[in-house]
């Protein structure tokens, strides 16, 4: 796929979403934080019903470690492998208080010393918290990166990295939410609605649906 295509396809994406934003619910880095950890193979929906009730009670690490493990697993016990990312988060507010201060850090290598924070949930943090151009690649943007032609790899890093050098820079900050919003509604993976995808005459996928 050539600048010129790519550089047309995220025009579009612009003028169809000019402010994306996660669908998680957020009012702090720190909530943002608790919510992509729980996000890992759960879904956005799921997690904000969780985090609808856990946040007022507890939306700062030192409130999160006063519910302990067992309030904790309580509240988030609907979302998967509840009982792992409640002794993360719990690890995560120990060391947020001990090494930052409380504060959430603003780096990638502060961030995936975490525990349960990973690469991926990292960008998010740095893109969606601070601002940082980054490229969180999850199943969707990898599958649409590939499907389309954008930006083809076979892992995720090789996808991430292909796709901010490909990227044109005033697109960067907001590309990874608009990927992922189009992976989730319009470049699903079983049968993709090309139908209605206002890219679909710039996708080089063989085997579209219309």
């Amino acid at each position: 796929m050539n600048s010129t295509i790519r550089r047309e396809i995220f025009t579009r994406f612009r003028s169809a979403n000019p402010h994306p934003t996660t669908e998680l619910e957020y009012k702090s880095p720190f909530e943002l934080l608790i919510a992509v950890v729980l996000s890992a193979q759960a879904t956005d929906k799921s997690v904000n019903l969780a985090t609808r009730k856990l946040f007022p009670k507890a939306n700062t690490p030192e409130k999160m470690l006063e519910l302990g493990e067992t309030g904790l697993r309580e509240a988030i016990k609907s979302i998967g492998l509840y009982k792992t990312k409640a002794r993360n988060i719990l690890a995560t507010c120990n060391m947020l208080i001990e090494q930052h201060g409380g504060s959430v850090p603003r780096t990638r290598e502060q961030l995936e010393k975490l525990p349960g924070v990973g690469r991926k949930t990292a960008n998010v943090v740095l893109n969606t918290a601070y601002g940082e151009p980054t490229m969180a690649v999850d199943t969707h943007i990898f599958r649409v990166a590939n499907r389309t032609g954008m930006a083809c790899g076979k892992t995720v890093l090789e996808v991430e990295l292909k796709l901010l050098k490909c990227i044109p820079g005033e697109f960067r900050h907001d590309a990874h939410h608009w990927l992922i919003l189009h992976g989730r509604y319009v470049c699903v993976a079983r049968k993709p609605k090309c139908a209605i995808c206002l890219i679909n005459d710039l996708c080089e996928y063989e085997e579209k649906n219309l």
